[in-house]
């Protein structure tokens, strides 16, 4: 199985649907939320939760970007040489403690790099939805990644030692 993708395999108006799915627990969005130092008591306090219209805890839209950037990484980023820009996030509908998350990202478009002929950069759109199809997260990204130039000259797996037997 390979991981990520070069430049010449990536196709405008391909869909990359990530699998699996991530179910949220309560402990995902807590440790989430203690580990950025977000103290914000809708998301970790559920009597401030049930105060609000939403009626309960929400989890931190900040994880579920994160969650979605990290479910994209084997069929987008993971041969990613840098990640250029994230140009916009929408959040479209809340996550709860339970909820099972899911991603598609489309390729938007590419383009070799300007500054050198052996990368590209790569624009795409990943949707997150959650187990009932309700678009909970939209975001666009920019991602440089090798040409089959760079990565013949690097090899398959750079930095991989091999087995001392």
């Amino acid at each position: 199985m390979r991981f990520g993708r070069i430049y010449e395999e990536f196709e405008v108006g391909a869909i990359y649907r990530h699998w699996p799915g991530k179910t949220v627990t309560e402990y995902d969005n807590h440790l989430f939320c203690l580990l950025t130092m977000n103290h914000h008591p809708l998301h970790l306090d559920d009597q401030y939760g049930a105060t609000t219209d939403f009626g309960r805890t929400l989890v931190v839209g900040t994880y579920v970007f994160s969650l979605l950037i990290g479910m994209s990484v084997p069929d987008v980023s993971g041969r990613a040489i840098a990640n250029l820009e994230v140009e916009s996030i929408r959040h479209l509908a809340p996550t709860f403690h339970g909820d099972t998350i899911y991603g598609e990202t489309t390729v938007l478009d590419k383009r070799l790099s300007r500054s050198k002929d052996d990368r590209g950069v790569v624009h795409v759109e990943t949707v997150g939805y959650n187990q009932d199809g309700t678009v909970v997260c939209v975001f666009r990204r920019t991602v440089m990644v090798p040409t089959r130039k760079y990565a013949d000259e690097r090899g398959e797996h750079p930095g991989r030692p091999q087995p001392r037997l």
